[in-house]
C-alpha cells in the first residue's frame, strides 16, 4: 500500500484534473511525511505533563504545513495520481487478474472526488516481467487537498478469510433467522461480548480484495442501475475495498491474532487513509472488461 509501483519508465503516469478545483489549507505529499515524521517523532519522546512534546523548529515547521499554500501560487491543469495499493497475484490468492497479467496497481487523486468512475481512481493490470526498466523518480502532484488520501507505506501480510453477506442484501427471512441465531449465542455474555452478526461474519473489516461488498454506512444500499460500469453499461463486481482501519470495537473480533496481546487498537491504521466520515471505499471492476474505469462508491 501506497507504493512505490513496478512502473515502465517509458509508461505515461496517469493524472487527473480536480473538477471543482480545491478549497484548502492546500499541502504537499513530502510536507504530509515530514508532519507524520515530526508526529511520530514527539509520541516516541519521554516528556513530563503539561509540556510541549514538540520543540521549537519542529513547531514552526508544523505551524507552516498547517496554514498550507496560496491556490494562487500553484500551478494548473492535471495533477499526477498517487499510489494507493499494488497486490501480485503470487501473493493474493484469487486476484482476478486479465489473462497475461500478474499483478495489479491502482492510483488515486488526494481530492475530495473519488467516488464516481471520473479517472480519479485508475487500476492498472501489468505482466510484472515485462517491466524491463522501472520509473526511478515517479512524478508528484505539486498540491493536495486531502492529506488523508496519502497513504503511509506498508507491506501487505495478505490472509484468506471467509464472510457472509452484509445485511442489507439478506431476504427478510434471513435477517430473522440471523437475529435469533444472534440472541441465542449472546445469552449470558457482557455486553461487550455479545454476538453480531455485521460486526463479528458479514464482511471482514479493513482493505479487503474481492469478498462481498462492504456495508453502507451513511445512506441506502446503491440501485441496480448504479452498479453499472461507467464505459460500457455493463455489470461490475467488487474489487478492493479501502478502508481507514483495520478493525474497530464492533468488529474486533477480526482482530488477527498477533495483534490481539497490548493494545488492541495499536496497529488498526497502518495506512492512516481515512475515507470520508468513517465510511469505506468501494472500488468496483467491469466483469467483461477489467480495463474500464473502475466504479467507486463510499459505503
Amino acid at each position: 500500500m501506497g507504493g512505490p509501483l513496478l512502473w515502465p519508465a517509458g509508461e505515461p503516469w496517469p493524472v487527473y484534473e480536480p473538477v471543482y478545483g480545491a478549497y484548502g489549507p492546500l499541502t504537499t505529499p513530502a510536507d504530509v511525511r515530514t508532519l507524520r515524521g515530526i508526529v511520530t517523532q514527539a509520541r516516541s519522546r519521554p516528556r513530563r505533563p503539561g509540556t510541549d512534546s514538540l520543540t521549537e523548529r519542529e513547531t514552526a515547521v508544523v505551524d507552516r504545513i498547517r496554514a498550507g499554500y496560496a491556490l494562487e501560487l500553484l500551478p494548473e491543469g492535471p495533477l499526477p495520481l498517487i499510489p494507493l495499493a499494488q497486490l501480485y497475484a503470487r501473493d493474493v490468492p484469487g486476484l482476478p487478474c486479465p489473462e497475461g497479467t500478474d499483478m495489479l496497481q491502482v492510483l488515486w487523486t488526494p481530492f475530495d472526488e473519488i467516488e464516481g468512475a471520473s479517472g480519479a481512481v485508475q487500476l492498472r493490470w501489468r505482466l510484472s516481467s515485462a517491466v524491463q526498466e522501472v520509473l526511478a523518480e515517479p512524478p508528484e502532484p505539486a498540491y493536495i487537498d486531502m492529506s488523508d488520501h496519502v497513504p503511509a507505506p506498508c507491506v501487505l501480510h495478505p490472509e484468506q478469510v471467509r464472510e457472509f453477506p452484509p445485511v442489507h442484501l439478506l431476504t427478510e427471512e434471513q435477517k430473522q433467522r440471523v437475529d435469533t441465531w444472534t440472541k441465542q449465542r449472546s445469552i449470558g455474555h457482557q455486553p461487550h461480548q455479545h454476538v453480531d452478526y455485521e460486526g463479528d461474519l458479514s464482511i471482514a473489516p479493513g482493505w479487503k480484495l474481492g469478498g462481498w461488498p462492504a456495508h453502507f454506512t451513511h445512506r441506502h444500499p446503491a440501485g441496480p442501475d448504479e452498479l453499472r460500469c461507467g464505459e460500457c453499461g455493463g455489470p461490475l463486481e467488487a474489487l478492493l475495498t479501502v478502508a481507514g482501519s483495520e478493525w474497530d470495537e464492533k468488529s474486533r473480533s477480526w482482530c488477527p491474532v498477533e495483534d490481539v496481546d497490548g493494545d488492541p487498537y495499536h496497529n488498526r491504521t497502518p495506512t492512516v487513509v481515512t475515507v470520508g466520515r468513517g465510511s469505506t471505499l468501494q472500488i468496483y471492476t467491469c466483469i467483461s472488461t477489467p480495463s474500464h474505469l473502475p466504479r467507486t462508491i463510499m459505503q
